[in-house]
């Protein structure tokens, strides 16, 4: 996915810009990034973050940056953030989301011989490709909302100018920026995590499409906010940070909910109830809350070395961090019925490991309550849950087995089936992927359960990886 984070102060912005931004570290796996604007011009830095942190790759550049304001990202993707030229002066830009006609917009840009500058992998930087849409107009605020005109997908952004930074948020939400306030200025950030320690506080959401201009004194808007917002409400099951809060709705408090609702449904026996270390241990709570079992910790998660399991880009990599980190307390396991609370199966790789690894710890039985409905539909907004293949996804792959049809366009006629909760094919679904993955029992949550526990109107959350419901 992402994120970004900016400031603008009276007094040198670095430390905060730096600090700010590593906050961010959960939402990003390729480069980590810093631009300051100081009295003459703009200096940026990116960095690789794939086997490292960002603190320990760009602690060593602060000397070199100094400025009042700034901005940060951390990038799943292309390195950034930049540095333009253009008739409206030199600008830094990092964004957020996904550009699905990228290579459209590419050969359009071509065809009136406008270039970009050599990028990696052999295609154009999509944060550059964007960068170059605003520099169409007359204004950044008229070229931010052009850019977004053209781009099929999401982009948040944010510019650092002589203006001080202009923050855009996507055009329908999908991803969020909150603004912060102290007494020597102002910061924007994707998470509010990024404010607290740093003497902020949370001054303003935007709204979908909003574009805001600030500097140390205030912001101000440019563009007012659309009455259409799609959030990705995976923000507050999955990969938003416990901390945060978007939409003004706290992650931990909507995943305590989330437990609750899975407990409010279910009578199943056991000893104890867990969560799979990180994003699952709110969920538990809430499950173990409101049926009043005891909650436990059968696996502690090693982190002095190791680093997060999706940071590695090969899947195997992956797979072997996440099982190396992960070890089972055989004293609480062994002769023990268990239930796990987890935020979703995406692929199902690092779980299937965990059950095997579980019950060769002696555990009696294991359970998993999944927070959100099974995933269906690969994200075309953000860069979540996105592979080489849709089988990938283990609710695709289970109506795959179930159907037996290799064609992907009678493959796609079958899921609207498999969405129903209440449907026999939905329940052979949840069948197959518990047996793939060797569990007693699972269940995942109901989806409208799940937006009554995120506390937002369903029009106002994106749920297309379920539902294939997104606004396009």
């Amino acid at each position: 996915m992402g994120g970004l984070f900016g400031a603008v102060l009276e007094t040198d912005c670095v430390i905060d810009i730096f600090y700010g931004t590593d906050y961010h570290s959960h939402l990003g796996t390729r480069r980590g990034g810093l631009a300051v604007k100081n009295e003459r011009r703009i200096v940026k830095t990116i960095k690789k973050i794939e086997n490292s942190y960002f603190r320990t790759k760009l602690g060593s550049e602060l000397p070199a940056l100094h400025g009042k304001s700034g901005i940060g990202v951390i990038s799943d993707n292309d390195a950034q953030p930049l540095v333009l030229g253009s008739h409206l002066g030199a600008f830094g830009i990092a964004t957020v989301g996904k550009i699905n006609n990228l290579e459209e917009i590419i050969k359009e840009a071509f065809s009136r011989r406008i270039h970009f500058s050599e990028a990696g992998g052999g295609s154009v930087n999509p944060t550059e490709l964007a960068g170059m849409l605003i520099s169409q107009k007359d204004s950044f605020a008229e070229g931010i909302v052009y850019a977004r005109e053209m781009i099929q997908g999401s982009c948040s952004i944010l510019l650092l100018a002589d203006e001080g930074i202009i923050a855009a948020r996507d055009k329908l939400g999908r991803t969020p920026l909150a603004i912060g306030k102290k007494d020597s200025g102002y910061a924007v950030a994707s998470e509010t995590t990024a404010f607290y320690n740093l003497g902020y506080d949370v001054e303003y959401f935007l709204g979908p499409g909003e574009v805001v201009q600030i500097d140390a004194k205030g912001y101000r808007q440019l563009v007012a906010p659309g009455n259409q917002m799609q959030v990705c409400a995976f923000l507050w099951i999955y990969y938003g940070y416990p901390a945060s809060s978007y939409e003004g709705i706290n992650v931990e408090s909507v995943r305590y909910r989330c437990g609750k609702k899975l407990g409010e449904k279910d009578d199943t026996s056991v000893d104890m109830v867990a969560g799979i270390p990180d994003s699952g241990i709110g969920h538990a709570i809430g499950y173990a809350n409101f049926r009043r079992i005891t909650y436990s910790r059968p696996y502690v998660k090693y982190t002095p070395t190791w680093p997060r399991s999706f940071m590695p880009q090969n899947q195997s990599d992956r797979d072997l961090v996440a099982r190396m980190k992960l070890i089972p307390v055989k004293d609480l396991i062994e002769g023990k019925r268990l239930l796990f609370c987890d935020d979703s199966i995406v692929r199902g790789t690092q779980l299937k490991d965990n059950v095997a690894h579980l019950f060769r710890a002696g555990a009696k039985e294991v359970h998993m309550r999944i927070a959100c409905p099974a995933l269906i539909y690969p994200c075309p907004f953000l860069n979540f849950s996105t592979s080489r293949s849709n089988l990938d996804l283990v609710g695709r792959k289970a109506i795959h087995e179930i159907e037996g049809i290799d064609d992907s366009e009678a493959i796609l006629e079958c899921l609207e089936a498999y969405t129903d909760q209440a449907s026999e094919k939905y329940d052979k679904m949840v069948d197959v992927i518990r047996s793939r993955l060797g569990l007693t029992s699972l269940r995942f949550q109901e989806i409208n359960d799940m937006i009554e526990a995120i506390g937002l109107d369903r029009e106002k959350l994106c749920t297309h990886c379920w539902n294939g419901n997104g606004r396009f």
